[in-house]
């Protein structure tokens, strides 16, 4: 190692500071921020474009820290920049209640963080997703506005989980050369060595997905700046395979499992401060080396506006700048109602994946900034449409993106897409296999991304595949989740108005549960209204009746079936259809009452479990569907099969009179 006197003072002010704050917190990762101070150091203050007077700045690089654990690496780079909202009180309070500086980088927490990582993988697999939007918007813009990298910090535990091989292998087949990650090999795990659970050679894995590798010493600063330029040249996406020691400086616990995850404790904190000749007084830095630091983040001040000045001379400055605020045109909302208008005449009698098609052709010909997809699943989830040509490594310019057979990369990429920004991500699979998508949808939330999840084949309607693709208990499972919208609509209106509803959701992703099997046309009157964003109204019956009977997505046309024989029985009842729970949930209790609020007797019907039902049943209220798994065979009979029909609801009504 050869680092000047210099290059070491500006990466032990990361050190310094990063053990500093994990002593204070009693509680936090040195390891890591001390073993990758030099590669954080050359990244920050000589390669990575960015401005921390414009942290949105839309053609900055993106830094990604995957290996969510090291914060304080991110925290104490931030800081040492200048990054306004990232102050020496914001370090000191490290992990603590109203930080910023949170355990683990959470986005929206503070300027700087681009994506909340911390379950190990996610922050590998959501770069994928952000290098996709950068050659996506650079083909459709122009790279004189669109040019920037995405750099990723990743450990050992990252590449160990499985969603990392998913993330390589995508990118390595589309070509992703923008996107560089380095890898912290250090050769530990909270467990001890690697080599007790691992013995991947990890650079013959990244050349057979076609990555291009670097390997170099991790703490020459010299040859980590060469590696950072050099991988700019490639016409792959690079892994910098960089090797480290952990707690680097630490004299006892430096290169264990020791260091990872707890602080140092006072002797050997000041023990590595002694062998890293850090002088000064904790979360104090010396002024030289804070000045060097903040001129650091300065450096794209000049590039930023050369940026700026081309942008406005740019004839797609207003379509840009729209899409990159999120913003959606003018032509929507026309688009929609329109398209409501014609459902209502021609009353078709679709499965309700198909409404989502004939839906997406409105709102893809009218929202260029959709960028579609599927997990291998296109025919039978329905989610491309004519607008929506192959993403591909030639061909940046297409809007459908082809996941393969990689469910949780999918989801994965789509919140990478949502967070760089000017592109609205959707993904289809499966219901079933939200289970294996289930860690970056709850990201999705916790992030609160406007990313869109195409969920079909959503019930036992699935017939003959049996229970194994049949998701029982998978609609209560997302219900669970908090800020996830979970839609069930119940025809092609319902269908469209719930797209509507997840396009112009900013601040929560949505689940779209739909129907293999077809469905009647229940909306057959025009209404400018979007019924659905109320989450429940009433489809049918007597508005004022106090029998109630709550549905969702293919049971809604059971229970007015029900509604009918009911009403022959002279019975007055009520069909609300409740396409979201959670929009629901959130009505006054004004409205509620109306609905449903004086029923003095409450049926639900929906083909799967009872758990998220239980609060608008009440004590009394009685559930038709199922609290077990399926069976194979035809729709009809399994529906028969699990009495999930209008019998039964006729029945559980009468039981409660």
């Amino acid at each position: 190692m050869t680092n000047t006197a210099q290059q070491n003072d500006l990466a032990n002010a990361i050190r310094s500071l990063s053990m500093d704050a994990v002593e204070k917190a009693n509680s936090g990762h040195p390891g890591l921020p001390m073993g990758c101070a030099d590669i954080a150091t050359v990244l920050f203050t000589k390669v990575m474009k960015f401005d921390p007077a414009d942290s949105k700045w839309a053609d900055r690089d993106r830094f990604i820290l995957s290996a969510g654990h090291g914060s304080m690496l991110l925290y104490s780079s931030l800081y040492l920049l200048g990054y306004e909202d990232m102050t020496i009180d914001q370090v000191k309070n490290f992990r603590q209640l109203g930080s910023k500086s949170a355990g683990h980088p959470e986005y929206h927490f503070a300027q700087g963080i681009e994506t909340t990582t911390g379950p190990l993988g996610q922050g590998l697999a959501n770069s994928v997703g952000f290098a996709v939007a950068e050659a996506k918007l650079a083909a459709e813009f122009g790279s004189d506005i669109v040019d920037h990298y995405t750099w990723v910090l990743a450990g050992d535990g990252c590449l160990m989980e499985g969603i990392s091989q998913e993330a390589i292998a995508l990118a390595g087949h589309l070509k992703l050369n923008k996107l560089v990650v380095i890898w912290d090999n250090n050769s530990i795990t909270i467990d001890g060595a690697v080599s007790n659970s691992d013995s991947t050679d990890q650079i013959a894995r990244f050349k057979a997905v076609q990555w291009n590798t670097i390997e170099i010493d991790g703490h020459d600063q010299d040859a980590i700046e060469k590696a950072l330029n050099d991988a700019k040249k490639s016409d792959k996406p690079t892994l910098i395979a960089a090797k480290t020691t952990i707690g680097f400086g630490a004299p006892k616990k430096a290169g264990t499992e020791k260091v990872h995850g707890a602080p140092l404790g006072a002797e050997e904190l000041a023990g590595a401060k002694a062998a890293l000749g850090i002088t000064y007084p904790a979360f104090e830095i010396p002024a030289d080396t804070l000045a060097t630091w903040r001129a650091a983040g300065t450096r794209s001040q000049n590039i930023r506006g050369e940026w700026q000045a081309r942008l406005d001379a740019h004839a797609d400055k207003a379509e840009f700048t729209r899409r990159m605020k999120g913003e959606l045109p003018a032509a929507f909302e026309p688009a929609i109602q329109a398209f409501k208008q014609k459902l209502v005449e021609d009353k078709p009698k679709v499965a309700t994946r198909k409404s989502s098609q004939m839906a997406l052709d409105i709102i893809n010909a009218v929202l260029p900034e959709t960028q579609g997809g599927s997990a291998d699943l296109t025919h039978s989830n329905l989610t491309n449409t004519k607008e929506m040509v192959p993403f591909q490594a030639d061909n940046y310019n297409g809007r459908y993106m082809m996941y393969g057979i990689r469910e949780h990369e999918m989801a994965a990429a789509m919140n990478g897409i949502a967070l760089h920004g000017g592109l609205i991500p959707y993904g289809g699979t499966f219901m079933v296999f939200t289970d294996y998508a289930r860690p970056s949808i709850r990201l999705a939330a916790l992030m609160e991304l406007r990313a869109i999840y195409v969920m079909t084949h959503d019930s036992i309607g699935l017939g003959e595949d049996g229970p194994t693709h049949q998701p029982v208990e998978h609609l209560t499972a997302l219900r669970a989740i908090p800020n996830l919208l979970v839609f069930r609509p119940a025809d092609a209106v319902e269908a469209l108005e719930c797209w509507q509803l997840a396009i112009e959701s900013t601040s929560a992703p949505s689940i779209l549960a739909l129907s293999r099997q077809n469905l009647p046309a229940l909306r057959t009157e025009y209404q400018a209204e979007n019924l659905s964003a109320k989450g429940g109204y009433v489809i049918a019956g007597d508005k004022t009746a106090d029998v109630v009977i709550f549905a969702t997505g293919s049971e809604v046309a059971i229970a007015v079936e029900a509604l009918k024989s009911l009403t022959e029985q002279g019975i007055a009842a009520k069909v609300v259809s409740v396409p979201s729970m959670e929009l629901l949930a959130k009505q006054s209790d004004a409205y509620k009452a109306e609905v449903y609020g004086n029923a003095k007797v409450r049926v639900a019907i929906e083909a799967g479990i009872e758990m998220s039902w239980n609060k608008l049943l009440g004590d009394k209220g009685r559930f038709v569907g199922m609290n077990s798994f399926g069976a194979s065979g035809p729709i009809d009979a399994l529906y028969e099969h699990f009495g999930i029909t209008a019998k039964a609801v006729v029945e559980a009504v009468t039981a409660q009179l």
